[in-house]
């Protein structure tokens, strides 16, 4: 479901890396080239941890979250902000995927079961803030 960077994420999301998402089964069989490719495109996917600036998802644990962007190169990271290490970020086309995250439940369906909704996001691009979609580039060439 494509929803707007200010419904996802009103307080802000800072950027902090990007990394190549690794094919665990690629990884295990000893490919040389580990990293995961999306199913219907065929290209590289990259994985951007961020930081929530929501002070909520803070006292939750939830702040940090991973995006994911389906590019053929490593997209970069937009600037920080003078002084800071902070790099605040929106990303273009987001989607979300809410699914059930029962990691937490042990030994079955029992009142001590601490499964959540979790979420999923996916993205074609970022950019800093206020930037437009055209403006600024998201992959590295």
């Amino acid at each position: 479901m494509r929803i707007s960077m200010d419904t996802a994420f009103a307080a802000g999301l800072f950027a902090m890396a990007v990394e190549p998402e690794v094919d665990f089964e690629r990884k295990q069989s000893g490919a040389a080239d580990i990293q995961k490719r999306d199913k219907e495109t065929g290209e590289r996917m990259w994985v951007v941890r961020c930081v929530d600036g929501d002070e909520d998802a803070q006292k939750r644990g939830q702040a940090e979250l991973k995006v994911i962007i389906v590019a053929p190169a490593q997209p970069v990271l937009p600037d920080a902000l003078a002084g800071t290490p902070f790099r605040p970020v929106e990303f273009e086309d987001l989607t979300v995927f809410p699914y059930v995250d029962g990691s937490r439940c042990k030994g079955g369906n029992h009142p001590q079961c601490r499964g959540r909704v979790a979420y999923s996001y996916r993205a074609t691009g970022m950019r800093s803030p206020g930037r437009a979609a055209h403006a600024a580039p998201s992959k590295a060439a």
